[in-house]
């Protein structure tokens, strides 16, 4: 098996990240979901354990711009956690079709575990200044916009294009870099 060759070299500085779920399954169609990984970046932010710049959720993968002291680290804790809290919720609401699926494209090497939610690695790239700042806020906040699924990024509720606009968003973003 492959593993990814973009590894995270400047922990303290930001980078661009994408989260993908396992076999692009739609797990973040449902409030509750989304809610979760928001809270989890929220608390993060809380504890003084990260800093975020941008991000969006969409139906089955987010983008965040971060930086950490230890940024591996502190990405491992979020996937972790966020795993565990969906598949509880999942569980929970017998949400059979999505575990089922977390369950057949799940890696044989995992056998700790009963399911897989994320795809492993989170393809960081270092933000190399103030023009790809932007152009990296801008990709994320015009995703939805892209796929059609609203007309302004300040539409799109699960993104921090509301933060960027003026407008308050689901949690909070650092806007000066």
């Amino acid at each position: 098996m492959a593993r990814s060759r973009y590894k995270i070299y400047e922990s303290s500085h930001p980078h661009f990240l994408t989260f993908t779920i396992i076999n692009w399954i739609p797990v973040f169609t449902r409030p509750d979901t989304v809610k979760i990984v928001l809270d989890s970046l929220q608390f993060m932010q809380d504890q003084s354990r990260l800093i975020l710049y941008g991000y969006v959720v969409l139906e089955n993968h987010c983008h965040l711009i971060a930086r950490a002291d230890d940024l591996n680290r502190e990405l491992t804790s979020i996937k972790s956690y966020t795993a565990k809290r969906i598949v509880q919720y999942l569980e929970g609401k017998n949400v059979r079709r999505i575990l089922d699926q977390m369950r057949l494209y799940k890696k044989r090497f995992k056998t700790d575990r009963q399911y897989q939610v994320w795809e492993e690695g989170s393809h960081p790239q270092l933000i190399q200044g103030d023009e790809m700042m932007r152009q990296k806020l801008d990709y994320i906040h015009y995703n939805p916009v892209k796929r059609g699924y609203v007309d302004k990024p300040e539409h799109w509720r699960y993104s921090s294009a509301r933060n960027y606009a003026g407008l308050e968003g689901m949690i909070s973003v650092s806007t000066r870099w």
